[in-house]
């Protein structure tokens, strides 16, 4: 299967707290954390498998299920050493059992419902998506609600209205590819490998992103829906050319091949700006439904320059705060599954030992 690349922090047991250990396994990360009292983390282990996906261009769900029960128990070890507590000291167990891959999401559940049930810890399931809504709350200051929250990764582009850490009403979701999809498509469209999305950002910022018009789809009236695909096919026609059309003799060859460095540059800075301004439009028409006092971006994108710096000229113009995830943070991990996790434990919303996985979230 290959090596895994493990990513950890810890810290030192500080007084009498609520420790919540979170788990994570939805996608292609396998993450353990301990966190106290809904933010303090103590540690934040995290196994990524981008290396065993990478050659295929994205994540294969075989592939990231064996990598999980490879990594579970190694990682659940060294997240409970690190942050030097017992687990008689834990207040209960947290693990994200919805939405993603059915396969990994099990691995996870498996490792919670075990340690809940051999040390008599509460169960707690948490939606994976709500998690990353709340990730600027980690190690960080609350956040103030009501607030409007988009969360952008490879699997997801979804606004919510949030009344609470666990209180959240969707407003508008992706109809296709996702926004952190997009980027991983483009980018394989481009030569540039996986994952996109760090690689797009990078060369965008040494290209003109009016230098290609791509389209901004925005779908019918003041839709808070998303849809990317139409823009992904667009920068495929833009390097490939058109299926079936003829070219001009004055036209430029097309193809990968006859592209320059500055195109290619040129090409990502575009596609970049059609995502942002697509995210910032549908934030912005949100933020009309929610007044929100704060404005949460979470998941993989929140990582993106181009969508920072998009996000916190918006926040402004709206008047309300900006909450970002740590960079750390953006990515999967268990830190936010476990931070979430406190406050359903202080509502009382515990599940049993027969607890489910699923792999999607109706709307």
């Amino acid at each position: 299967m290959g090596l895994m690349a493990i990513e950890a922090s810890g810290g030192i047991n500080m007084g009498d707290r609520t420790y919540i250990l979170g788990i994570e396994s939805s996608c292609d990360e396998t993450s353990c954390a301990v966190v106290a009292d809904g933010g303090e983390v103590f540690s934040n282990v995290v196994a990524s498998q981008v290396d065993l996906h990478a050659k295929y261009g994205g994540v294969v769900p075989e592939i990231a299920s064996r990598a999980h029960i490879e990594a579970i128990n190694s990682v659940i070890a060294e997240a409970i050493e690190l942050a030097s507590i017992p687990i008689d000291q834990l207040s209960a167990v947290a693990v994200a059992n919805q939405p993603g891959l059915i396969g990994s999401l099990l691995i996870g559940l498996m490792a919670a419902k075990t340690l809940a049930w051999v040390h008599g810890l509460p169960l707690i399931g948490v939606n994976h998506i709500y998690a990353h809504a709340y990730s600027p709350a980690i190690d960080s200051e609350p956040i103030e609600y009501p607030a409007l929250a988009m969360v952008a990764s490879g699997g997801h582009t979804a606004l919510y209205r949030c009344d609470s850490p666990i209180e959240l009403e969707l407003l508008g979701s992706t109809i296709d590819d996702a926004a952190g999809e997009a980027f991983d498509k483009v980018a394989n469209i481009l030569g540039l490998g996986y994952p996109g999305g760090p690689v797009i950002d990078k060369l965008a910022r040494s290209g003109n992103p009016k230098a290609v018009d791509f389209p901004r789809s925005l779908l019918k009236g003041q839709s808070l829906d998303f849809s990317f695909s139409g823009l992904k096919t667009a920068v495929l026609y833009h390097v490939n050319g058109v299926p079936g059309a003829r070219r001009k003799p004055s036209q430029p060859e097309v193809g990968l091949e006859n592209l320059s460095e500055s195109d290619i540059a040129d090409i990502a800075a575009s596609f970049q700006a059609a995502v942002v301004d697509v995210l910032k439009i549908k934030l912005r028409r949100a933020a009309k439904i929610a007044k929100p006092k704060s404005l949460v971006i979470g998941g993989g994108v929140s990582a993106n320059s181009g969508l920072r710096q998009g996000a916190a000229e918006l926040a402004d113009a709206l008047g309300c705060s900006l909450r970002l995830p740590a960079l750390k943070y953006c990515q999967d991990n268990a830190a936010m599954i476990a931070g979430a996790g406190y406050h359903y434990l202080k509502a009382g919303l515990t599940a049993g030992l027969d607890l489910d996985a699923r792999a999607t979230v109706s709307r």
